[in-house]
């Protein structure tokens, strides 16, 4: 492992560097919110140090349990710790701007995204998610899954995960894991866990979580009494961050219901923004502002944009900030530890399914996919090439052998 880069400047400033660590992740992270995951822990694990690989892989299955985007929670959660309510608010910004502005520039018709999402360059950027995520699975495995008991249950977690393809296999694997880790691992042979910085009191968490409850079952009220199409958009986002396991694609369905039919935006334009969506880095979940900039009625444009995009991320501050100060608390108890060692067993195994499909079965099409993957392997690995200059080569490279 390599020595800690830890500047004095950043950590003088730590709003600052919560802020630029995240807006270059939300300049490179391709691949989705597995390969988000990978690209966290390589930052924040390996290089940066501001968590260790016990705490990080907490921090994971919490927000795998959690609805909403979990890339993105748990992004929220390392800013959080790292420098304060502030430090979460910069490291959401900085990872959802770059993504949500390109997709605005679309909807405005500025930037013609959806030829880009076909291109030799942005399958490059895919295969470099390959060993992006390898890489974090293999990392992990080797001390959240070290043992023949939770190597079986991560490859049992994966296996669970890939029979029952949706939200629904993922809740049920970490849920096996937490109760077989709780019934049959020993908590004496796991390491205690540290405590996290959180600067948020159980009583705020608290109110921060009943706040949560208020506007989900509040904002169609106020939405179906004013009558204001501004608030049945944040009623419709809202919900749809509140209520969707699995985050990413499996959000699309529910958002598609909540748009289309009422006439808000056509289906056509909806599906050519999906697929705008898919060749920019950073959170899925920035689509969002792609349908608040092309409403057919106001609010529109930035102004719509904004609406949508803080309306969907929302209900991830209130849950993180609201749960973690619980979580932190119950993950140092004996038994807790005993089933968070399962849980994490079984994230590995998440983790393992994810890299199976859908990033290795849309990135390795071709003999010349696998070999760049190994490269790319390769250089994040054993030469330690930073995760944003494998990236950059990666789509280099990707267009080399394609004007080949």
């Amino acid at each position: 492992m390599r020595s800690a880069e830890v500047r004095p400047e950043a950590a003088a400033h730590p709003l600052r560097e919560v802020f630029t660590a995240f807006l270059r992740l939300g300049l490179t992270s391709f691949g989705g919110p597995v390969a988000h995951l990978g690209y966290f822990r390589a930052e924040f694990v390996e290089r940066r140090r501001w968590i260790d690989e016990r705490g990080y892989a907490d921090v994971v299955a919490l927000c795998q349990f959690l609805p909403g985007p979990a890339s993105s929670q748990v992004g929220i959660a390392l800013g959080l710790m790292r420098a304060g309510l502030m430090g979460a608010l910069a490291a959401w910004i900085a990872f959802t701007l770059p993504s949500a502005i390109a997709l605005v520039l679309f909807a405005y018709g500025v930037a013609e995204l959806g030829a880009v999402a076909r291109s030799a360059p942005l399958h490059g950027l895919k295969i470099v998610a390959v060993a992006v995520v390898a890489q974090a699975v293999w990392n992990m495995a080797r001390s959240m899954a070290a043992d023949r008991p939770r190597a079986t249950l991560a490859v049992l977690a994966a296996a669970l995960t890939l029979a029952i393809p949706s939200s629904l296999g993922q809740i049920a694997a970490i849920l096996a894991g937490g109760l077989i880790g709780w019934r049959l691992l020993s908590a004496g042979a796991v390491a205690p866990a540290t405590a996290f910085a959180v600067p948020v009191g159980r009583r705020s968490g608290a109110v921060l979580l009943a706040l949560f409850f208020l506007l989900l079952a509040g904002l169609p009220l106020l939405a179906a009494a004013s009558g204001s199409h501004a608030a049945a958009l944040l009623d419709a986002f809202y919900r749809a961050g509140a209520l969707v396991f699995g985050g990413g694609h499996v959000v699309l369905p529910l958002l598609q219901a909540a748009v289309v039919p009422p006439g808000w935006i056509g289906n056509d334009a909806f599906l050519a923004g999906y697929g705008a969506a898919q060749a920019v880095p950073g959170p899925l979940f920035s689509f969002a502002a792609y349908l608040g900039a092309s409403m057919a009625g106001a609010p529109t444009g930035w102004l719509g944009a904004a609406l949508c995009l803080v309306a969907i991320y929302l209900p991830s501050f209130l849950l993180v900030l609201g749960v973690l100060p619980f979580w932190d608390a119950l993950r140092r108890r004996r038994g807790a530890q005993a089933a968070l060692a399962g849980i994490n067993a079984a994230v590995v195994g998440l983790l393992l399914a994810a890299l199976y499909r859908p990033v290795w079965t849309s990135a390795i099409q071709a003999p010349a996919d696998f070999i760049l993957a190994l490269a790319a392997f390769l250089l994040l690995a054993f030469w330690r090439v930073p995760p944003w200059a494998v990236v950059v080569l990666g789509a280099l490279a990707a267009w080399a052998v394609a004007a080949l």
